[in-house]
């Protein structure tokens, strides 16, 4: 028995070293244009959802999250918040949503059925983020569980929505509000001046071809 454990300490012992040697050699790639190996994108994927299930099982979800006014207000913060990564209804792919790894979920596209969306862990993703993966945990700007269910009420709804329904929406939300902030009143911004377009060899350009700015 003893030689038993003896050998899987060993084991473990030299597997830890591998490990390291392979980190300190720099052999590990980081690159986001460097797409894991199945195998560990698997492992990843099944950790992060077991680690979101496991903190998910408490969350109650609002019996109003379906209200229209949740809806609308959520649409202002997925568009100001949300929309150049995980897309609309009908926009092409973004600049960012390609460079980032992995890569975020189109959640406008339409699910297998309209219930298949876990409000619980949209909740709990938007509210603390995901490590190493570009999603931020939004609670950390500021953002309270209100407008949080708002945002969550409006990821529910966006499948179903056209590109002109969506449009409409967020022309009739609230723009950008974290909610819950009772009494707070934005300053009104400054008058910005308008510069004249620079003529010319200086003159700003995005070009990822020549990559010139």
């Amino acid at each position: 028995m003893c030689r038993f454990i003896w050998g899987a300490l060993a084991t473990i012992g030299l597997g830890a070293a591998t490990a390291g040697i392979v980190v300190v050699a720099g052999v590990v790639d980081v690159g986001a244009d460097t797409p894991h190996s199945s195998f560990t994108y698997q492992a990843l994927t099944f950790a992060r959802e077991r680690a979101i299930a496991s903190r998910t099982g408490e969350i109650q979800t609002p019996a109003d999250l379906a209200d229209p006014e949740r809806v609308r207000r959520g649409a202002g913060n997925y568009a100001a918040m949300c929309v150049n990564c995980h897309l609309s209804p009908e926009a092409p792919d973004s600049e960012i949503g390609k460079g980032l790894y992995p890569t975020p979920p189109n959640l406008s596209e339409k699910p297998a059925a309209p219930s298949s969306r876990d409000a619980a862990r949209d909740f709990w993703i938007i509210k603390h983020g995901i490590k190493a993966s570009g999603m931020p945990a939004w609670s950390k700007g500021g953002m309270e569980d209100e407008a949080i269910w708002d945002l969550t009420a409006f990821l529910q709804k966006m499948p179903l929505l056209s590109a002109t329904a969506y449009e409409q929406l967020v022309a009739a939300s609230d723009g950008h509000s974290h909610g819950g902030l009772e009494g707070h009143e934005e300053a009104p911004a400054a008058p910005v001046e308008e510069k004249p377009v620079a003529k010319g060899k200086n003159a700003h350009s995005h070009d990822h071809g020549a990559h010139k700015h």
